[in-house]
């Protein structure tokens, strides 16, 4: 001990003697020998962890149910699938969340800006020591969570082309087999095949139960309208239109056929489909996408169905407008035939015939004519040619005394240069030929100096 600094024993006896007087030292020595501070008297000294599970216990007990109004900013979707946001007003700004399960059964889409009531609890996050609202109710302000759905769904299904009257297809005129996709048990069921049976009764009706409200009512429906499809595509069975809905009730009553599931069955059915859902009034998302919206379920089964005595009636007039077209154009037929037994060809059928001849015979001989007019003329124009060319020719010229003298190869001379005495030549004449032998050649001079 003695060995220590003064100032380390200083303060083991300040230590001392606080100790022993009751009065507070101002430094503590702890096993280690380094100095630390003391605990002021009458201090319950807590960690921040069990600071934080204090404020956590007293905030989740006071505040375990409470409402809330703010604006929805910061909104943030991890894969998890839980919500993460913060609600605002003009002065603070409160973390809050929602689980997945929550998020799910949340029938309108949060989006930033938006404003909200909720419902939730307090709790603490305690590596953080940050408090959050754990929300377990919430709707938006100013219009019904319901409403405000149906209005974003509309739009994304609008954006998608889900509501274009081009690609709805045409409803059968006369319906052999008809699906109905509604609840068994309903009034509407019982509506619908009243009126079939009614109007049209030659038509097969299959009723496929599905729970029309409810938790997983929605589910239920577009698996039958797809299951239907895949009959329908694989052959199994006929199908020519079907409809789905049900009876009149409130707007969470009809709400699975506001459901984007339903909306995206009915939308690839490659069967036509009427939606007839609750009254006149009400307007759901499988209204829009149908091919066809009944205001009522009876309304859609009489709208699919034509009534039978409308189609007698139609068939019976239509028949009778045959008739009188047929009538009509016997009668036409018979008028024509007796113009035609009446004509002058049909009571004197070979007249035409023989002025045909007569006819043929007269421009046979006006064409004999005209072709020895043609040989005439022609016959004598070949003898002028004729004339003009024994004029011309060599044998006419010798008929008016003329000859033509060859030598032995037969060859016209032209000059006495070309014999001498001795050469035997030829004399022609018009009536002859003479033979004879050169004796002398005399040469005459040449005319006009040439």
């Amino acid at each position: 001990m003695n060995n220590q600094p003064r100032s380390l024993l200083g303060i083991v006896a300040a230590r001392d003697s606080a100790a022993t007087t009751g009065t507070p030292a101002l430094f503590d020595l702890p096993s280690s020998g380094k100095p630390r501070t003391p605990v002021p008297p009458g201090a319950d000294l807590l960690t921040i962890t069990d600071l934080t599970l204090q404020l956590k216990e007293t905030l989740e007990e006071r505040w375990a149910n409470v409402w809330v109004e703010g604006e929805v900013s910061n909104l943030s979707r991890p894969g998890s699938g839980h919500l993460y946001f913060k609600l605002k007003d003009a002065n603070s700004t409160l973390s809050a969340m929602m689980y997945r399960g929550m998020a799910l059964r949340t029938r309108f889409e949060l989006r930033d800006g938006m404003e909200v009531f909720a419902r939730g609890k307090l709790s603490v996050f305690t590596p953080r020591g940050e408090y959050q609202l754990q929300i377990e109710e919430i709707h938006p302000k100013g219009i019904g969570a319901l409403e405000l759905a149906f209005q974003q769904l509309k739009e994304k299904l609008s954006a998608k082309g889900y509501f274009l009257p081009a690609r709805k297809k045409p409803l059968p005129r006369f319906p052999r087999r008809i699906a109905l996709v509604t609840s068994p048990t309903g009034a509407a069921v019982r509506d619908m095949l009243e009126v079939i049976a009614n109007r049209w009764p030659l038509a097969w009706v299959l009723v496929c139960p599905v729970r029309v409200q409810g938790e997983g009512s929605a589910l239920e429906i577009s698996a039958m309208v797809a299951q239907l499809n895949k009959l329908v595509a694989d052959k199994r069975i006929s199908l020519d239109a079907m409809i789905v809905g049900r009876g009149g009730g409130s707007l969470e009553d009809l709400w699975a056929f506001n459901e984007e599931i339903v909306a995206d069955a009915i939308f690839a059915s490659k069967v036509p489909v009427i939606s007839a859902v609750g009254h006149e009034i009400d307007i759901t998302i499988s209204d829009l996408v149908a091919d066809y919206r009944g205001l009522t379920p009876s309304q859609a089964a009489a709208h699919l169905t034509p009534h039978r005595h409308e189609v007698l009636a139609d068939l019976n007039n239509r028949r009778a407008q045959l008739d009188a077209q047929i009538l009509g154009r016997l009668r036409m037929l018979r008028q024509k035939l007796d113009a035609i037994a009446v004509s002058r060809a049909f009571r004197l059928p070979l007249e035409r015939v023989r002025d045909q001849e007569r006819r043929l015979a007269d421009i046979r001989q006006r064409l004999t004519r005209a072709m020895r007019v043609q040989r005439d003329r022609r016959a004598d124009k070949l003898a002028g040619i004729a004339g003009k060319l024994h004029t011309l020719s060599p044998l006419g010229v010798l008929s008016r005394g003329y000859s033509l003298t060859r030598d032995g190869d037969n060859r016209l001379i032209a000059s006495v240069a070309r014999l001498r005495p001795g050469d035997a030549i030829r004399t022609t004449l018009a009536d002859g030929t003479i033979v004879s032998r050169v004796e002398s050649i005399r040469e005459e001079e040449p005319r006009n100096g040439s």
